[in-house]
């Protein structure tokens, strides 16, 4: 199992467009095949951050999922309010607790 961890800060006023926009990607990524979970988190001392967790099966699965029709479609309404792709650091599970 695979977990990408990406950080992105927004610009002033355009955190509730990118909210929907990521909820809808994470939305439609529940259907792709190796898709585990996701997250996206606030900081609570930084509001104008997110930071997104992402669970696969592969690294391979989050390339293809890329290559999806939905996920090109919130790529471009995130690059129309101005964000960028962020920070991305991946990471291989050692251990998880929740099986």
């Amino acid at each position: 199992m695979m977990t990408v961890i990406t950080r992105v800060t927004l610009d002033e006023g355009t955190e509730p467009a990118w909210d929907e926009a990521m909820q809808d990607r994470m939305e439609t990524a529940r259907s792709v095949e190796g898709w585990i979970s996701g997250q996206i988190l606030m900081p609570l001392d930084a509001p104008d951050e997110r930071v997104i967790v992402g669970m696969w099966e592969t690294r391979a699965a989050w390339e293809a999922w890329h290559e999806d029709p939905a996920f090109r479609e919130t790529r471009e309404r995130l690059e129309r309010i101005g964000a960028d792709d962020g920070d991305t650091v991946w990471h291989e599970a050692v251990y998880d607790a929740r099986t």
